[in-house]
């Protein structure tokens, strides 16, 4: 049995929604095609998902 998948953002799993990969500082994240938005323009709203993140000054 794989472990479960899910999207950082909105919590759905690959088997509702298809997802991307992405690493942060060595960690396997998913987020699905209508979260990317999100992660993309407006990073601060999903900074807590991510341990370590550091914002810049324009974010």
């Amino acid at each position: 049995m794989k472990p479960e998948t899910k999207c950082v953002n909105c919590e759905r799993t690959d088997e509702q929604t298809p997802l991307i990969t992405l690493t942060f500082k060595g960690e396997l994240y998913f987020i699905c095609a209508q979260c990317l938005p999100v992660l993309i323009h407006k990073t601060p709203m999903l900074a807590e998902k991510f341990p370590g993140m550091e914002l810049s000054a324009h974010e």
